[in-house]
């Protein structure tokens, strides 16, 4: 066998004669390894090309991971911020029942130790399970609402109380709502002022000079203090039972909502607001949310 290597060195051809199988085995096992070393090459090559693309991947995952716990990390926290301002909502709602049952036992004249609102009610029993547990936002939030029901439990029996026979006097509407002054309309049909047409009209008119004393007829819960269409400055008093009265076209409201207040006390100054044509109180009676004739209530004697 000839070889002949080509090569601008000299300007000639070399001619190499390979003929004994020792040649031929050397020749043969250079080939081996020429085409050998190119193999583990390309291999090396589309394995660090392969590794490279997986690198990517991976990294491209974690970054995708951090991401997710990025946002659930705010999530998390915009629950939290809701929770604390649902649970600061809420405390704050059980400081008004507090308030608002203090003032009832002394309307009552019930012995405070027996309805305590300042302090958290007598709770007890044997030791259970592991006491070592730190408390969140769910379990105060269930602490919290758990007083609540407490404070309505007690609540409602005050009012049960309060409407019993020997209380019914202070809260049953009875008498009139001024001192002085006189019936200018009653409940029923009548010509209406402003448009002259019959109309029916739901409460009893008292007049008197402006800024006289606009009195409770009975002892209750003030339910509303302010503005109302129609009525021009309006106080209305929940006296339990399903009773309630409304005071409209004040010049001056002298309470507000959840004030407490007792039979004969003053609670506005008369005037002239709303749809009026001059001085005069609006007095109406409200049985389980329906107006009733105010006549009865107040011409009776008890």
């Amino acid at each position: 066998m000839n070889i002949i290597l080509l090569s601008k060195f000299r300007g000639r051809p070399y001619r190499i004669q390979v003929g004994s199988p020792l040649q031929l085995t050397f020749l043969a096992a250079f080939a081996f390894i020429v085409a050998s070393g190119v193999g583990v090459m390309g291999f090396w090559w589309g394995q660090t090309t392969q590794s490279s693309d997986r690198l990517a991947a991976i990294q491209k995952e974690v970054q995708l991971q951090r991401e997710l716990i990025s946002q659930t990390k705010l999530n998390a926290q915009a629950d939290l911020d809701a929770l604390a301002a649902r649970l600061g909502q809420i405390q704050a709602h059980a400081t008004r029942l507090n308030a608002l049952g203090q003032k009832l036992i002394k309307i009552a004249k019930i012995d405070p130790g027996e309805f305590n609102f300042t302090e958290s009610p007598g709770l007890g029993g044997p030791e259970e399970g592991d006491t070592n547990v730190q408390l969140d936002f769910g379990s105060e939030i269930d602490s919290v609402i758990t007083e609540l029901e407490d404070r309505e439990q007690q609540l409602s029996v005050l009012e049960t109380i309060l409407m019993s026979s020997y209380m019914k006097e202070e809260v049953f509407p009875e008498g009139r709502p001024i001192n002085r002054g006189w019936i200018s309309s009653y409940y029923g049909m009548r010509t209406n002022p402003f448009t002259g047409k019959l109309q029916f009209h739901k409460g009893m008119d008292f007049a008197a000079k402006i800024g006289s004393k606009v009195l409770a007829v009975a002892g209750g819960v003030i339910t509303w203090s302010g503005e109302r269409y129609g009525y021009g400055n309006l106080v209305e008093v929940n006296h339990g039972n399903g009773y309630v009265t409304r005071y409209g076209h004040n010049k001056e409201n002298l309470v507000e909502v959840g004030d407490t207040i007792k039979k004969g006390q003053e609670i506005a100054r008369m005037g002239s607001t709303g749809r009026s044509t001059g001085p005069h109180v609006h007095f109406e009676v409200l049985k389980d949310g329906r107006q009733i004739n105010p006549e009865r209530f107040v011409q009776s004697k008890h």
